[in-house]
């Protein structure tokens, strides 16, 4: 398995997912697994595939905020840290080809460097994949890595699995696996405080802030209300008086301080995303979401049922002012939490769809 984004500590909030996925994985009696990716804790099961120097690398692609981030603010520097990570890449792959059954690739671009390798592979798709498919030449080139092989492209939600067919659809299968939630999310006994409080979890870029703080203004500025930002500030924006901002957060922290005493969780980003993490625990914790009506949120939110998608500032005063109403609230929240556990489970729910797919493209 390979990663750009990993955990190095218990408490990071980076790849959470990936180390995730990775456990459950380790767990399963038929399966070896290696990882390449930044350093970080591990299952006892899984071998860590990385030499020093790719460990280094990968470090300090992480502490620059990833090859996405640097196309936002820096493109020479991303082409060049881009260039060096597929090398390295294509380096570990090809010493573990003689070893590996399967490759299980996170990120589309980091398939680039099975060319010349013939093994199947499981390619993980994320929300970003969509926006890097537009640079000129990486259609053609991911084509090219793809064609000939066992493959499976494997979007975390279903939303991306027409633009992926447009462009692959001819020469490989697109299967959605829904990532797991942690058992802990259902466990949250909600008891919101008093006044309310309004959580965003979030990198703080403009994409992911988009109209929250215009909209949200006249809702929370000396209204009694209080919105909660929680992440890190990564484009250094400015950030309003009004809201109480906390920079990054480990999962314990939202799980036994946040999410128990929130009123809801508002996203309101314009970003291009597969199936945000923190909103499917959101859902499993019994948390009301309002979110800005795109794709990725419409894929998952049923607007009045499990969560409510708003698309204007009126419409997401309503949402706020329904949500505060405890008879709707615990309604959406009963729906949300039951959404959650019938459609993405646990890790061990979603390790088992991955093992499904190893199985289907190794015959």
């Amino acid at each position: 398995m390979s990663a750009t984004s990993y955990p190095r500590t218990d408490t990071d909030w980076q790849g959470v997912f990936i180390r995730q996925v990775a456990s459950a994985l380790a767990t399963c009696p038929d399966l070896e697994l290696s990882l390449w990716a930044p350093d970080g804790p591990r299952h006892g099961n899984i071998r860590y595939a990385c030499t020093s120097a790719d460990r280094d690398f990968l470090r300090d692609l992480t502490d620059s905020g990833g090859i996405a981030h640097l196309l936002n603010q820096q493109k020479l520097k991303a082409v060049l840290a881009g260039t060096r990570l597929l090398a390295r890449l294509g380096a570990s792959y090809w010493r573990a080809a003689s070893a590996t059954d399967i490759f299980h690739i996170n990120w589309l671009q980091n398939a680039l460097p099975l060319i010349g390798l013939r093994h199947p592979a499981v390619i993980t798709v994320l929300g970003s994949d969509l926006k890097l498919l537009r640079l000129p030449g990486m259609v053609t080139a991911i084509r090219r890595v793809l064609r000939g092989r066992q493959t499976v492209l494997a979007p975390n939600a279903e939303w991306m699995c027409a633009p992926l067919e447009a462009y692959f659809g001819d020469i490989t299968p697109v299967q959605a696996v829904p990532l797991g939630i942690d058992s802990r999310w259902y466990e949250i006994a909600s008891q919101p405080a008093t006044p309310g409080q309004w959580i965003a979890v979030l990198r703080v870029t403009s994409d992911k802030i988009g109209p929250l703080f215009d909209w949200g203004r006249a809702l929370f500025e000396g209204t009694g209300r209080e919105l909660h930002l929680i992440g890190p500030n990564q484009d250094g924006l400015s950030i309003p008086d009004w809201v109480h901002f906390h920079g990054p957060a480990s999962p314990e922290e939202l799980c036994q301080r946040w999410f128990p005493r929130a009123t809801g969780m508002i996203t309101l980003s314009q970003h291009s995303e597969g199936r945000p993490q923190v909103m499917l625990e959101a859902m499993a914790a019994g948390l009301p979401i309002v979110a800005s009506d795109q794709p990725a949120h419409a894929d998952f939110i049923e607007d009045g049922h499990s969560g409510r998608l708003v698309g204007s500032a009126a419409g997401f005063a309503q949402a706020i002012e329904a949500l505060e109403q405890d008879s709707q609230r615990e309604l959406i929240a009963r729906h949300g939490r039951q959404f959650a556990l019938e459609n993405y489970g646990t890790w061990d729910d979603c390790a088992a769809r991955y093992r499904t797919l190893y199985d289907r493209v190794s015959q």
